[in-house]
């Protein structure tokens, strides 16, 4: 049987890490922080993501972690609620759930590390590839000051939007220029708050996301225009708090600043929307944010890096099994990045377009927030709550783990 080193121990790595470690393969997941809370995860898991959690046969375990189902959804703009859905309960599984990231991943790692032939090393940092020949057949780390090599029959990067195997296997992006950013931090959750609900606050110069978090507190989004943060984080906290303020209802604003002292997990996300002409070089294949950092807009990331892992492993297993060439094995990390770079590009472009929303500026997105109400009347907004996001449903291949 060939081995695998997996670098990063995020969404992708760890399913694919336990997909292949339960059908015997022997895989080495190395992850650079030492435990899975770091200062900001994508939380919202749509019914696609979790799809692939109940075909690995994890579904009772996935339920099981602290979660918010989400049951309704107002939109406003300052002072004026221009809409208010509720989701009805037979329907909360076609929206977005918000889950611990982190308890997903010490689950899936506690799963994989079942198997004899799994193990997961922490707080090792990859700093470079190592080749013979041309071909990728391990990485150099760092561990507790030292340096050493790790070499395997195949390597998998996993490792994120910063990725360091992207960087030195010199594999190049298409970049699509984003305009926004956003800022994430939590706040103690209003006791007034109704169970699973979230808001939307559109302004002319951005909009704010809130929603109740697994943790239970109150996760908020601000998007705001490239640059402008640092015009902010020179004035404090207490500053960019008081921004925010302005932003949303006055309730929820006089929340925030009597709660300004409890805000946690301020986190700047730099919106980068990208992905690589090419996901693999000999010996070596990238996928999740490694291969293609998403865009937050529709909260598609996580749960493309999973179903990422879920065809990586389709495609490299047999393979691997059967003790196949290296040339076996980069053809199958070929027909990875030929089956989901379809899914991929048109879910990047959906993001791309509505990016522009979260601007709040220009005639279209104005012409919508105006229509909102109207769009309630007619019992639009009460079927796209339902439904979820059609427009990233309706771009989904079918998915089967068939390993």
């Amino acid at each position: 049987m060939k081995r695998v080193l997996i670098v990063g121990a995020g969404p992708a790595g760890a399913a694919l890490a336990y997909i292949l470690a339960s059908r015997g393969v022997p895989v080495h997941l190395l992850e650079r922080q030492r435990d899975f809370s770091r200062e900001f995860r994508g939380e919202g898991f749509q019914p696609s993501g979790r799809d692939v959690l109940h075909q690995m046969g994890l579904g009772a375990r996935f339920e099981a972690l602290p979660s918010v189902r989400l049951a309704s959804l107002a939109v406003w703009r300052g002072t004026r609620r221009l809409v208010s859905v509720d989701v009805p309960e037979s329907a909360r599984d076609n929206v977005a759930r918000i889950v611990s990231q982190p308890a997903l991943l010490e689950m899936l790692v506690e799963e994989a590390g079942r198997f004899p032939h799994f193990r997961l090393e922490r707080g090792v940092a990859v700093r470079d590839v190592v080749r013979e020949a041309g071909r990728v057949v391990g990485v150099r780390v760092e561990r507790d000051g030292h340096e050493e090599e790790l070499r395997a029959d195949f390597v998998i990067g996993t490792d994120g939007r910063n990725s360091v195997l992207r960087r030195k296997a010199d594999l190049h992006e298409e970049r699509m220029p984003q305009s926004f950013d956003i800022l994430w931090c939590k706040v103690p959750l209003p006791t007034s708050w109704r169970p699973g609900h979230s808001e939307i606050y559109a302004t002319l110069g951005g909009m704010c996301l809130s929603f109740p978090s697994y943790d239970g507190t109150l996760q908020l989004g601000w998007s705001m225009g490239k640059g402008q943060f640092k015009q902010l984080r020179g004035k404090g906290v207490d500053a960019w708090m008081e921004e925010l303020a302005r932003v949303v209802r006055p309730e929820l604003a006089e929340h925030i600043l009597a709660h300004r002292e409890q805000v946690s997990h301020p986190f700047l996300l730099d919106v980068i929307c990208d992905r690589l002409v090419r996901w693999t070089a000999p010996g070596l294949l990238l996928i999740g944010d490694a291969a293609h950092p998403m865009s937050p807009v529709g909260g598609q990331g996580v749960n493309v890096a999973l179903r990422d892992a879920l065809v990586a492993a389709n495609h490299l297993f047999p393979v691997l099994a059967a003790d196949g060439s290296p040339e076996a094995l980069d053809a199958a990390a070929t027909r990875v990045q030929a089956e989901r770079l379809p899914e991929v590009t048109d879910i990047q472009a959906i993001q791309t377009r509505q990016a522009r929303f979260l601007s709040g500026t220009g005639l279209l997105p104005r012409l919508l927030l105006a229509s909102l109400p109207l769009l309630e009347k007619l019992g639009m907004m009460r079927g796209f709550a339902v439904g979820g996001d059609r427009r990233f449903r309706g771009v989904l291949r079918p998915l089967r783990l068939a390993v």
